[in-house]
């Protein structure tokens, strides 16, 4: 993971991103491209005269450059190899354009707009991007690579493809525990039963745990959560919607329940 993009706008989740990517960079002495977006079509669009527009636009360039120069003075504190990329567009858009030569993106669980529940941002990125997203709360001072990590393990094709990109990761991990929750109605609906998932590590060297737990009156994203704080772990390996995003929308699902209010990072993939 040497290739690390990291999504950059001045939220409430910017400075815990922003410590997760740079310990990211050392751990695998890799390189931080910082992705800042102009997103000035919406003002264009509503406002006919071009007045507004152009004063919108003037004035978040310049939020944006005074960004630039206050990250400029903290990254060169730091020992990693960066850059800063700026461009006009919407963040999803301008993320998607780079994260074709990325190993790993990294953003925040605040939704850059504010809205009320799990960034937009997230699940877009998530849904669209062929590389795995590191989801960061706020909060977070440091990234332990070496720590425990927890591997949410429901035998799908989204697990199994979050399995496969957290190598890396799973590696330089202290511990691994594939954890699988578990109810009568859940018995026989595994497309891969969770000894597989600890095969496949194990064929890369890594040993893990597997955890079995009831799912009883509680929520499958509670339950996991529940065993990450156990375990004191660094960060949860999960795959993302693994139903529609619609579905998880209207109904509620794991994806969402975990996205809203992240207590560690996630290492997502769908």
């Amino acid at each position: 993971m040497r290739s690390i993009l990291l999504h950059v706008e001045d939220d409430d989740c910017l400075e815990a991103r922003l410590q997760v990517a740079l310990d990211l960079a050392r751990a695998f002495d890799g390189h931080l491209t910082c992705m800042k977006s102009i997103q000035w079509e919406m003002g264009a669009v509503v406002d006919f005269y071009g007045l507004m527009a152009a004063q919108i636009i003037e004035a978040t360039r310049e939020q944006a450059d005074a960004l630039h120069r206050r990250l400029e003075a903290r990254l060169a504190k730091e020992d990693v190899a960066w850059n800063w990329i700026q461009s006009d567009g919407f963040a999803s858009q301008q993320l998607m354009r780079r994260s074709g030569l990325s190993d790993i993106i990294v953003l925040g669980s605040c939704d850059p707009l504010k809205n009320e529940g799990p960034s937009k941002l997230v699940g877009e990125i998530v849904l669209r991007s062929q590389t795995p997203v590191l989801v960061v709360p706020p909060g977070v001072t440091r990234f332990d690579s070496s720590g425990p990590a927890i591997v949410a393990w429901d035998g799908s094709p989204e697990a199994s493809r979050a399995l496969r990109g957290a190598l890396p990761l799973l590696a330089k991990a202290g511990s691994v525990s594939l954890v699988t929750v578990v109810g009568e109605e859940e018995a026989n609906r595994f497309d891969l039963p969770p000894v597989q998932g600890a095969e496949y590590l194990s064929r890369h060297g890594i040993a893990c745990e597997l955890i079995d737990l009831p799912y009883r009156a509680k929520s499958i994203a509670k339950a996991v959560m529940a065993a990450a704080a156990d375990q004191q772990a660094s960060y949860l390996v999960m795959g993302a919607y693994g139903r529609s995003r619609l579905s998880e929308t209207i109904w509620g699902g794991v994806s969402r329940e975990i996205f809203s209010d992240p207590p560690l990072p996630i290492f997502a993939c769908h």
